[in-house]
């Protein structure tokens, strides 16, 4: 957070990411640089793979990254929390299952985006 915004105060509902996740959750101990995040909502599922190599199956070890368990504490950097903007706090395991369920439309969309990209390539490669 920048100088001109400030962390949320404990037990507000608050957004934070965390390792390429995000959530909703509360404050339980205000620190600096960090504060520990109570998970009580799973906004976006993590991304799986290897970050440094991102689409790319082809690394020694791909990454398997699970969301953070309900009422899971979390040190989380300052920077990466802010107040949550809705004022319904979704239900833990319904809103995992709505970030799974986007994740995967996402990868699938990435699929079919991939493959007419490939179609498309291949076609224009034949008129060269």
């Amino acid at each position: 957070m920048t100088s001109e915004q400030q962390t949320p105060a404990k037990e507000e509902w608050v957004q934070f990411s965390y390792k390429t996740g995000e959530y909703a959750g509360r404050i339980v101990e205000e620190g600096s640089p960090r504060s520990v995040v109570e998970t009580l909502a799973v906004l976006r599922h993590p991304e799986q793979g290897d970050l440094h190599n991102p689409y790319n199956p082809d690394v020694p070890f791909f990454h398997e990254r699970k969301a953070l368990a309900h009422r899971e504490k979390a040190l989380v950097l300052n920077r990466e929390i802010k107040p949550f903007a809705a004022s319904v706090l979704p239900d833990y395991n319904e809103s995992r299952e709505r970030a799974v369920q986007q994740a995967l439309e996402e990868l699938d969309r990435l699929q079919r985006w991939a493959g007419r990209a490939a179609d498309q390539l291949r076609a224009v490669a034949s008129e060269y």
